[in-house]
């Protein structure tokens, strides 16, 4: 009866010992948190900590006070004692991981602008929570059994194979973890291509066995974190980084409108403003080069024109382009701007346009193309060019009839 009647009075003591820890760690401990308003405090004082640690009190009082109570067997003692500490240890493996949580959840409060915060530590997180999981069902397990927990780590390393094999991809994806962070190849927001696994936008979420990806049609591709170390994929970061995206796009341009320019169409083109300081030095260069010709090889010489040097409209076209490039105000005049002729193919000229938009948003990018485009197709009759386009069903018909 004195043995009862001493649990009873030791449970009630363990209840109340609970009830003061919260009021002290729920009620006193915030109003401290408050007044100081530092970052650490807000997390070594989080709420969900706070709240753990007050489950820690009632096992302290089991432990500190189950020897006092009167005529309880050793064998019920030992017990209750055991159990207290595994309780315990149980209530403070919770709070540490629920430190590690306000951890990350204050790092993902970072302002947008800090360092830290594309920066993902999840990883970390859940591998820190994994050991202590870890840990604490050996001290756990241990204090159950009365044992040292040095007895059953012995006992783990015989089974460190096995634990290997168990662990692998956790070992792995955290090893990858820590190679993409270290080399910041990877941060949370950057916009990824990973053919290989259909993976093609903005990282979400950087996690210790996984990394997700939202995809352009709001589809979200789980990626294994190492394979990001293992295969290769694309980052454009360095675009966004760079204040620029590059067009990189062709005019293919019908090779039967490719001639020799007349002397009244070089006239007509030099009055077009940005072609009037090349179409100035061009003919300056024609004029001295082919007076250059009729002095060494007479004047029957000039009467082929395979002798003289002639303008021709593609050449005056690729000018105008480069000219209106260099003029337009969407373009990024510190970067790379090439206006250059490929091989001819079987579908045409293709003359392709190398330049950097000066803004990286892909709907401003795309608007500003998509003018330069308009612009330069609708320009092409005024050097007697067109554009190749295969013929379609109408074109057959109307030949037919004809």
């Amino acid at each position: 009866m004195q043995a009862a009647i001493g649990l009873a009075a030791l449970l009630v003591l363990a209840g109340c010992a609970q009830a003061v820890a919260q009021y002290v760690l729920l009620h006193t401990v915030p109003r401290i948190r408050e007044r100081m308003g530092v970052r650490w405090a807000r997390v070594v004082w989080h709420d969900k900590v706070l709240r753990r640690l007050a489950h820690v009190a009632p096992s302290l009082v089991v432990q500190a006070g189950i020897a006092a109570v009167p005529h309880l067997h050793p064998a019920a003692m030992a017990v209750v004692r055991n159990v207290a500490v595994a309780v315990t240890v149980l209530q403070l493996v919770r709070a540490l991981t629920a430190l590690l949580d306000a951890v990350l959840h204050e790092h993902e409060r970072a302002p947008e602008g800090a360092p830290t915060s594309t920066r993902s530590i999840k990883s970390y997180v859940q591998l820190g929570k994994l050991l202590l999981v870890l840990v604490g069902a050996i001290a756990v397990v241990a204090a159950l059994v009365d044992r040292s927990p040095l007895i059953l780590l012995s006992g783990l390393g015989a089974m460190s194979a096995v634990l290997m094999l168990v662990f692998k991809d956790t070992i792995l994806s955290f090893t990858a973890g820590v190679q993409l962070s270290s080399n910041d190849m990877l941060r949370v927001g950057d916009w990824i291509e990973m053919p290989q696994v259909g993976a093609d936008g903005f990282v979400v979420d950087i996690a210790l066995h996984t990394v997700k990806v939202q995809n352009w049609d709001k589809t979200i591709t789980t990626i294994p974190t190492w394979r990001l170390m293992s295969e290769s994929f694309k980052n454009w970061r360095g675009m966004f980084s760079s204040g620029g995206r590059r067009i990189r796009r062709a005019l293919r341009l019908d090779t039967n409108a490719v001639r020799f320019l007349a002397d009244e169409e070089i006239e007509r083109l030099s009055r077009i403003a940005l072609l009037h300081p090349y179409l100035e030095d061009k003919r300056r260069d024609v004029q001295s080069s082919n007076e250059a010709v009729r002095e060494r090889l007479g004047e029957h010489a000039v009467a082929q024109p395979a002798n003289l040097r002639r303008l021709t409209n593609i050449g005056t076209f690729r000018a105008y382009v480069q000219a209106y490039l260099r003029a337009h105000p969407r373009i990024h005049q510190d970067m790379l701007l090439i206006v250059r002729t490929l091989e001819p193919t079987a579908e045409g000229v293709p003359l392709e346009l190398y330049c950097f938009t000066a803004t990286t948003a892909w709907v401003e990018y795309e608007a500003i193309q998509g003018d330069i485009f308009d612009h330069l197709i609708a320009v092409l009759p005024e050097f007697g060019l067109r554009l190749y386009q295969s013929p379609t069903g109408g074109d057959l018909r109307l030949a037919l009839q004809k």
